[in-house]
């Protein structure tokens, strides 16, 4: 600027040359140029190399759509006779790429979302856990920015409708549109490149009043919010060299780890409204649809039929259910390290029962769900069915009675029905009650001979904490010791 600034002062290269200390061939050049409409400024590139090779590197950038890579253009140039080296290759190629994606870059438009309107969710790869796999359901409401994350052992349409259950129920309703990408739970073809919808997932999305939306198919940019909240909590939760986290141990701490990092994020101020996210879902909830009592009955998990020994079977594994529910049908779905087992009940869906996961081999049957059945095992003695009045009348004495004739049977005693005629005279003059405690105390130590029904009644009012079973080491048989020394 000073050499043409002393040129427009004297007109004359010489002496602008004297007035800015250059050469006048170097002030002649710089006139001639700002004379020829160039700028003075800019350097002039000298003749490269590779220049007879741009046309090339233009064509191969071109029908690669810009994907091509430097080394194999190198290679290419090479075949062909170019002998310069690979960084002037890739500094042409570079600027190839460059002037091609200026006419083809993608434009963007902030979206501005309406309360109410939408919600995107997305899958994302979580955790190991036990050294099993994890995925984190993802979703995003649009205008409040609120997130829910909920980990899953698996992607089915059961899990999907579960997990989208559970988010409406946290949001406390419904919103217009569903969005998300195309998976084979949401679209299972394309025809024409128009997504087909599932047929289980539109009746669900029915059933909560929602529409459901997929994008444009591989083009995860329709669906940022989604994508940026699988990003944002994948790097909180999984645990990697960067953020230092430590490896969860059990399903339910990742589910803690979950549950934190929504609180944290709803509840901080987001960049964009500088609000915090759970502030603003509490204004956009009156613009929600009002949710169903019920879930949708897939959402509760697949269904089964509860079979007569009052079990259900769920990836090849027995589990019990309680008394009242043979014959209906349940539906099971798992959550977290649970089978969470739900019927239609009289007062409509209810939780029937939770199990702990297991593995075949192993199946789940709890005691409690078969009172009738003592010691896991079925009944295996008669009932109790007298034929005769002499039978009725020892029955009537009371459980005592039932109690003695089961172990007289299992005993091999003889002439039982004496014996219980006896016992039903007894009754008649010692009363029913103290009958029906000597007939029990009897079963206890297993005497069942003739006069041990009378023996126990005359020392009814003795002590009789100690019981004393008739056995070997009380009986009266005088002993052999005597006859060890004899014939010595």
């Amino acid at each position: 600027m000073e050499i043409l600034a002393s040129f427009d002062l004297t007109r004359c290269a010489w002496s602008a040359a004297q007035l800015s200390g250059c050469d006048p061939k170097t002030v002649r050049h710089y006139v001639n140029m700002r004379h020829a409409g160039f700028d003075p400024l800019r350097r002039v590139r000298r003749r490269r190399l590779i220049e007879p090779w741009l046309e090339k590197i233009e064509e191969l950038v071109e029908r690669s759509r810009g994907k091509v890579r430097a080394d194999v253009v190198h290679e290419r140039l090479r075949a062909m006779g170019f002998s310069g080296n690979e960084r002037t290759t890739r500094r042409a190629v570079a600027e190839a790429k460059a002037a091609y994606r200026t006419g083809r870059r993608r434009t963007y438009r902030p979206w501005l979302p309406e309360p109410g309107m939408w919600l995107q969710f997305d899958w994302g790869e979580g955790p190991r856990v036990g050294g099993r796999r994890t995925y984190l359901f993802c979703a995003w409401l649009a205008w409040s920015r609120y997130r829910v994350v909920l980990p899953t052992w698996d992607r089915k349409l059961g899990t999907l409708l579960a997990c989208l259950d559970a988010t409406l129920r946290r949001l406390g309703g419904a919103p217009t549109y569903l969005l998300t990408d195309n998976e084979r739970t949401v679209t299972t073809d394309r025809v024409a490149g128009v997504p087909v919808r599932h047929p289980v997932l539109v009746t669900a999305a029915r059933h909560y009043g929602l529409e459901v939306q997929t994008c444009v198919v591989e083009d995860p940019e329709s669906k940022g919010g989604s994508e940026a909240t699988v990003r944002v909590s994948k790097a909180d939760l999984v645990p990697t060299e960067a953020n230092l986290l430590d490896e969860y141990r059990s399903f339910q701490g990742l589910a803690e780890a979950c549950e934190r990092f929504c609180g944290e994020v709803n509840d901080r101020p987001h960049r964009e409204t500088a609000r915090p996210p759970a502030e603003l879902l509490n204004e956009e909830r009156p613009h929600l649809h009002v949710l169903p009592v019920e879930p949708y009955t897939a959402a509760l998990g697949e269904a089964r039929t509860v079979e007569d020994d009052q079990t259900i079977r769920f990836g090849s594994v027995r589990y019990s259910t309680p008394p009242g529910w043979v014959g209906r049908q349940v539906w099971c779905r798992v959550e977290g390290e649970e089978l969470a087992i739900v019927g239609s009940g009289e007062q409509g869906l209810q939780e029937v029962w939770r199990h702990r996961l297991s593995v075949p081999g192993h199946p789940q049957i709890l005691p409690e769900h078969y009172p009738d059945h003592p010691n896991g095992r079925g009944v295996t003695q008669p009932r109790v069915r007298p034929q005769s009045d002499g039978e009725r009348a020892f029955l009537a004495i009371g459980e005592g009675a039932e109690r003695w004739l089961r172990g007289a049977a299992a005993s091999g005693a003889v002439r039982v029905r004496a014996k219980m005629a006896q016992a039903a005279e007894l009754a008649l003059l010692f009363g029913s009650s103290q009958v029906d405690e000597a007939l029990s105390r009897a079963a206890s130590v297993g005497r069942f001979g003739e006069d041990d029904l009378v023996s126990i009644l005359a020392h009814a009012g003795q002590d009789q904490e100690i019981l004393v079973r008739a056995d070997e080491g009380f009986s009266a048989q005088p002993g052999t010791s005597a006859w060890m020394g004899f014939g010595r």
